[in-house]
């Protein structure tokens, strides 16, 4: 990819995360918490993955993109470890909640998530938007 295109790339990217993320909200306020956690982790991903299309920083699996985002933005301190965080526990409740037949997560769970991942999309945009300066 041209510098260019990624650019373009990672602007749809963050679009996809807010849109995303607003799907998760409507999710929640109809009680539907597997398919919120769902919809909160894919957000958080698409914003990452638009971070580290722009820096380069490829990958084929959701694997490789938490390996990407936690050596390149969390362990050199450009973003904080909360994040990292929040990133390999939406990974894991989603797998959770998507696979696991006899599970379902509470209100109060996926309640407490909503600020913590808004933030996190926030956070990513506004380090996006600087690198493109």
């Amino acid at each position: 990819m041209t510098r260019e295109e990624r650019i373009e790339y990672s602007k749809l990217r963050i679009d996809s995360a807010y849109n995303t993320f607003e799907a998760a909200k409507v999710l929640v306020q109809n009680g539907f918490w597997n398919s919120a956690v769902n919809r909160l982790y894919y957000a958080v991903f698409y914003a990452v993955n638009a971070l580290l299309t722009l820096n380069e920083m490829d990958s084929q699996t959701h694997s490789g993109v938490r390996t990407q985002f936690s050596k390149n933005f969390i362990k050199t301190g450009k973003l904080d470890k909360k994040y990292g965080k929040l990133l390999v526990q939406l990974y894991d409740w989603r797998q959770q909640g998507d696979y696991e037949n006899l599970f379902d997560f509470s209100e109060e769970t996926v309640i407490q998530l909503i600020e913590p991942v808004s933030e996190m999309l926030f956070t990513i945009d506004k380090e996006i938007k600087n690198e493109l300066l």
